[in-house]
C-alpha cells in the first residue's frame, strides 16, 4: 500500500510494523521484529525482560569519536476502533488507507504514535550512507498506558548524553518541557439484588457520535466526555425516579477523552413516558453546549430485556452515579508563563463493569507537582466522602525545561536553515517518556520533534505523507551537524 510514499524505508518500515499487534502490553511480537532486524544486520542489540530494545551502530566516516545520540521511540500504540469495526487488534494487521497527504486505518487507529518514531530509526539503522554519530537507538514499551518501559530502563544499557525523542506530532514545534502524570482508579463493589419484571422496565442510554482524542493534547479543545454526559442524564433520572443500574461502560483507554458510554439500568413502569422526555431534553441539551466540539453526538435509549432480573442494589447505584458527577474532568489550570498551554487537567477515561467491582479510571496530567498532587487529593476526598477504594498507579515525572541545551540551538540553527525561519519552542500537556529518562540517566541533553499526525488515539488518526518526508530529511541533517 505505502510502497510508492517517500521516504521509500521510512513507510517500508511503517507498514512492515502496521501488520505485527502491537497495542500496550501486547508488544512481545514487535519487540522480537526489532531484535531480529538488528541480528539480520549484524548490530549490537539488547532486549531486556520488559521488551525494551536498543540497538547500537558506531558513527559513520567522520563521526566514529563524536559523542553518542539516542535516538527514542515507543514501540505500542493506542489500540482504538469503530463501534461497527470487527477489527481484532489481538492478530489482525492494520488496514492502511491513503487519503490524499494522509495515511490512515480502516475504521482504526493508525499507530503512527509512536511507529513513525521507529520506522525514522529503523530507516536510518538500515542505510550505509547516512552521516551520523554514534546511535543507540532506544525502543521503550507500554509508553501509552504506564511507561513500564522507560520506568524500568537500566540505565548501564546507554552512555549517550543526547537524546532525541521522536514523539511529538506537529511540524515545526521543538518539545521542551512536558507534563507529569499519575492514574487513579476507584473501586465500587458490586452488590446485586432481585427486581420485579412486572413492575420494571429495563433501558440501555447510550451517548455516541464523539470525536474523543488524546486527553492531554486534545483537552484543550475542550471536547464531551462521554462518561461524564452519561453521569448528567443519569443524576437527573435518580433525582426525578426509582433507577437502579444493572452496568455501566464508558471509554476503552484512560488516557483517551471517552467517545462513547452506556449504561443499562432498571426503571418502574410508571416513570417510563417521564424519562424519555428527560433523555429527549438531554440530547437537545448536549447538541446545544457541544454544537462546535462535537456537533454530531447523540444520546440514545433503547427498551431491553434482563433475563437475570437482576440489578445493582440502590446504594450502590447512587455511589456511581455520585462519584461520575463528582470526579471533575478537563482543564484544571492554564500555565501563566506560556501562553495556552494547559498546566493541569484530569480525564475520566474509563467506567467499567465486572462481576466484582465498578471500575473508575481518571488520568491526571501536570506540569506541576503540587497540582497533580491537589487533584489527587480531591480525588481522593470523593472517593473516602463515599467509602470507596481508590488504587493509585503508574506515576511518571514531568521533563523541566533546560535553559542551555546544545541540542537544541542545533535543532533550532538547522530548522532556520532549511525553512527560512525559526521552530516554535513548546511545552506538551502530555506524557513523554523525557520525564523518566531525566530522571533515570541524570544529566542528559533532550529534545522532542516529530511529522505532523492528528486525532491521535482515535480511529480517525492520520500521518501526513508530506511531513513525514520534510522531518526526515530535517532528522538527517540535524545528525549531519552533531559533532561534539
Amino acid at each position: 500500500m505505502l510502497e510508492n510514499l517517500k521516504p521509500k524505508k521510512v513507510f517500508k518500515f511503517f507498514e512492515e510494523m502496521s501488520d505485527i499487534p502491537r497495542c500496550s502490553r501486547d508488544e512481545k511480537r514487535i519487540s522480537d521484529y526489532l531484535v531480529k532486524f538488528a541480528k539480520e544486520r549484524n548490530l549490537e542489540v539488547i532486549q531486556d525482560e520488559y521488551l525494551n530494545v536498543i540497538i547500537k551502530k558506531p558513527g559513520s566516516k567522520g563521526y566514529e569519536n563524536f559523542s553518542t545520540v539516542i535516538l527514542q521511540g515507543h514501540m505500542d500504540m493506542v489500540c482504538e476502533k469503530t463501534k461497527d469495526s470487527n477489527h481484532d487488534f489481538s492478530k489482525d494487521p492494520l488496514k492502511l488507507i491513503i487519503d490524499g497527504d494522509f495515511v490512515k486505518a480502516d475504521k482504526t487507529s493508525l499507530g503512527a504514535d509512536n511507529g513513525i518514531a521507529v520506522a525514522y530509526c529503523l530507516a536510518i539503522l538500515d542505510s550505509d550512507d547516512i552521516a551520523h554519530p554514534p546511535l543507540e537507538v532506544f525502543v521503550t514499551t507500554d509508553e501509552e498506558t504506564g511507561m513500564t518501559g522507560a520506568a524500568n530502563l537500566n540505565p548501564e544499557h546507554l552512555k549517550g548524553k543526547t537524546l532525541i525523542n521522536i514523539d511529538s506530532e506537529e511540524e515545526g514545534h521543538l518539545l521542551v518541557s512536558c507534563a507529569g502524570g499519575l492514574r487513579d482508579k476507584f473501586y465500587i463493589p458490586v452488590i446485586k439484588e432481585k427486581y420485579d419484571k412486572t413492575n420494571h422496565t429495563a433501558f440501555l442510554l447510550e451517548i455516541e457520535g464523539l470525536k474523543g482524542g488524546h486527553s492531554g493534547l486534545d483537552i484543550i479543545k475542550q471536547r464531551a466526555n462521554a462518561n461524564k454526559l452519561l453521569g448528567r442524564i443519569l443524576y437527573e433520572i435518580l433525582n426525578d425516579f426509582e433507577i437502579k443500574l444493572i452496568s455501566i461502560e464508558g471509554g476503552s483507554k484512560d488516557n483517551a477523552i471517552p467517545r462513547y458510554a452506556k449504561s443499562e439500568f432498571i426503571i418502574n413502569n410508571k416513570f417510563v413516558d417521564k424519562l424519555e422526555d428527560v433523555v429527549k431534553k438531554y440530547n437537545s441539551i448536549f447538541k446545544n453546549e457541544f454544537r462546535v466540539q462535537d456537533k454530531d453526538i447523540n444520546v440514545k435509549l433503547t427498551n431491553i430485556e434482563n433475563e437475570n432480573e437482576e440489578s445493582l442494589n440502590g446504594e450502590i447505584t447512587n455511589k456511581v452515579i455520585y462519584i461520575i458527577n463528582m470526579i471533575p474532568h478537563g482543564i484544571n489550570t492554564m500555565s501563566k508563563e506560556i501562553e495556552n498551554l494547559v498546566e493541569s487537567s484530569n480525564n475520566l477515561g474509563v467506567l467499567k463493569t465486572n462481576e466484582e467491582n465498578i471500575e473508575i479510571y481518571c488520568t491526571l496530567r501536570s506540569s506541576v507537582d503540587s497540582l497533580k498532587s491537589n487533584i489527587h487529593n480531591k480525588l481522593e476526598v470523593i472517593a473516602k466522602s463515599l467509602k470507596v477504594k481508590i488504587v493509585s498507579e503508574a506515576p511518571y515525572p514531568s521533563w523541566q525545561y533546560n535553559p542551555e541545551s546544545k541540542i537544541r540551538e542545533i535543532f533550532e540553527n538547522v530548522h532556520e536553515k532549511m525553512t527560512g525561519k525559526k521552530p516554535s519552542i513548546d511545552a506538551i500537556h502530555a506524557g513523554l517518556e523525557c520525564g523518566m529518562f531525566a530522571e533515570k540517566l541524570g544529566n542528559i541533553d533532550m529534545i522532542s520533534f516529530g511529522p505532523n499526525m492528528f486525532d491521535v488515539h482515535s480511529p480517525d488518526e492520520k500521518l501526513s505523507i508530506s511531513s513525514t518526508e520534510r522531518v526526515w530529511e530535517y532528522l538527517l541533517e540535524v545528525l549531519k551537524n552533531i559533532k561534539y
